[in-house]
Formats: C-alpha cells, sequence, structure tokens
C-alpha cells in the first residue's frame, strides 16, 4: 500500500473507560425510558471488553511466531465461535445436526474466498500472513453468520409454520427441491439484502472501519478505499455461498429423500445449552432456599428453647 506509516496515539484502559462512558449514557437512557435494555447494553460492552482482550493476546502471539498452522487454527476458531453464536444464540429454530451443517458451511466459504480474495485480488504472498489473514477471515466470518441466520430462521419458519405451500407442491408431484425451490429463493434474497444495501450507502454516507482503519494505519485514501472495495465484494460472495449451503442443506433435512415434510426435525425450544443453564439456576436457587429455610428454622428452635429456659429459670 501506499503511504508511510504515521505514529498513532496509544491507548490506554484509562481511554477504554473513557470510551465506556457512552455505554452508561446509553444505560442511563434505558433506564429513565423504562425500555428494559440497561443490563443488556452493559453486559454486551462487558463481554465485547472481555473478547477483545483475550483476542488481543492471542492474536499478537500469532504475529510473532508466523506461522502458517497458527493462522489456520486462528481462521478455524473463528468459524467454530461464529457457528456456536449462529447456532445457540441466535437461532431461534433448530433442526437435526445444525452445528455441523453451519459449520461446514462457514468453512466451505470463508476459507476459499478468503484465500482467493486475498491471493489474488489484493496480490498479497503468502496469502496467510496473519496481519492480512486473519482480520479478513473474521470480517467475512461476521458478514457469513448474518447471512446464516436470517436464510435458515425463514426457511425452517416457513416449514414450520406455513407448510400448505410445500405441501401442495408435493401432493402434485414435485419433488423436495422443486416444492422447497420458492422458500430457498425467498431465503436467500433476504441473506443477502443487508449487503446489498451495506454496498448501496458505503462511502457516500457511511466510512466502513476497514477502510478508516487503513486510513489509521498510515495507508493512502485510494488503497484504502480500494482495499475496502475488495473486503466488500468478498463478503458479499461469502455470505451468499454460505446461505446457499446452510439453506439447500435445512430443506434436504426437513423434508427427507422420500419427500415428506418432516417438522417433527424442527426444534423450537430453547438451546440445549441454555436449557441445562436454567436448570442449573434452578437447582442452585432451590439449594439456596433450602439452606435459608434450614437456618431460620434453627433460629426459631434456638429461640424457643432460649425462652423455655428462662421461664424454666424465672418459675
Amino acid at each position: 500500500m501506499d503511504g508511510a506509516p504515521t505514529d498513532t496515539t496509544h491507548l490506554g484502559w484509562g481511554n477504554v473507560g473513557l470510551g465506556f462512558s457512552f455505554i452508561l449514557f446509553n444505560a442511563l437512557i434505558s433506564t429513565s425510558l423504562k425500555l428494559g435494555v440497561g443490563s443488556s447494553l452493559l453486559s454486551a460492552a462487558i463481554r465485547c471488553i472481555v473478547q477483545l482482550g483475550l483476542v488481543a493476546l492471542v492474536l499478537q502471539k500469532v504475529f510473532e511466531t508466523n506461522n502458517p498452522w497458527a493462522v489456520g487454527g486462528i481462521a478455524f476458531l473463528l468459524n467454530l465461535l461464529g457457528t456456536i453464536e449462529a447456532v445457540v444464540n441466535k437461532s431461534k429454530r433448530r433442526y437435526n445436526h445444525m452445528f455441523s451443517s453451519v459449520l461446514f458451511g462457514m468453512l466451505c466459504s470463508t476459507i476459499p474466498v478468503s484465500i482467493i480474495g486475498i491471493r489474488f485480488a489484493m496480490a498479497v504472498e503468502p496469502f496467510w500472513k496473519p496481519e492480512q489473514y486473519i482480520p479478513i477471515v473474521g470480517m467475512l466470518c461476521g458478514g457469513t453468520i448474518s447471512g446464516i441466520v436470517v436464510s435458515v430462521s425463514y426457511a425452517l419458519q416457513e416449514i414450520y409454520d406455513n407448510r400448505d405451500k410445500v405441501e401442495m407442491y408435493l401432493a402434485f408431484g414435485a419433488s423436495r427441491f422443486e416444492a422447497c425451490r420458492p422458500v430457498a429463493r425467498e431465503a436467500l434474497r433476504l441473506a443477502l439484502t443487508p449487503t446489498i444495501n451495506q454496498m448501496s450507502v458505503i462511502g457516500i454516507i457511511a466510512i466502513p472501519g476497514m477502510m478508516t482503519g487503513a486510513i489509521l494505519g498510515g495507508s493512502s485514501v485510494q488503497q484504502a478505499a480500494r482495499l475496502q472495495m475488495v473486503i466488500m465484494f468478498m463478503i458479499s460472495a461469502s455470505t451468499a455461498l454460505a446461505s446457499f449451503i446452510t439453506t439447500i442443506i435445512t430443506l434436504a433435512v426437513v423434508v427427507d429423500s422420500e419427500d415428506r415434510l418432516r417438522p417433527d426435525r424442527v426444534d423450537v425450544r430453547e438451546h440445549p445449552v441454555w436449557r441445562a443453564r436454567n436448570w442449573l439456576f434452578s437447582r442452585a436457587l432451590d439449594g439456596v432456599k433450602r439452606t435459608v429455610q434450614s437456618c431460620r428454622g434453627l433460629r426459631r428452635e434456638d429461640g424457643r428453647n432460649g425462652t423455655a429456659e428462662t421461664e424454666r429459670l424465672l418459675g
């Protein structure tokens, strides 16, 4: 890239604390207007601080080692964490083996798109340079998660809540792919809409973070703009490919090989992780209640014994 690197301001935890005051301001507004999102804002901000702090420590070691296997491990870890976020936290409905299919879709999209984009479109040699490859894979994962969640959620909602159209197609002899084609088409359209909207306003209304970071890092504005163009096109391709793969797998699961609709394979309950958490919390709460009740019972028993002893002495 053109342009010599320039010195940047050194930020400490005090600067982060000052930035955190904006979150406190948002929480104050939430409390004043009774929006009910104040605690969510604070917990999300604290989670952001912890996650970014840990990522900074790990990436610093990876950058220092400059090992392609370490870079590949971080790339796989980012895809794994993205899959957990999509399946466990974002999806209200799930199907059998959803975790493995989403992970497969993410790996089949982010890895080849990142390799081809960095090696040829960005002309980086070798493509696995940690300071180039890892941030771009992270951005691809972020965009891919949104597309997967939108497409899979729509497909499962249509199959579970509005199954009449698909059943009608199947009743008239259509194959499962022919019956599910309208659902898949709409799911993919919805998945790509946010990326299309983002590319439509980028540069004129909003200056993206990657371009801003490149400018702050000392690159010329022209180079930063071209870098952002390439990255946005990579995000669009990765989102489309991952959404296509996961949507096809989703519809292949909920409509079996004998062209039967299988809503029983859709789970509308909370994810087992959250059900286990709620069970543990309820058990812990019951244990605390029993302990408090036992303490109160012992106090009452001691009080009655003390009163009886006093009456005996006075009598």
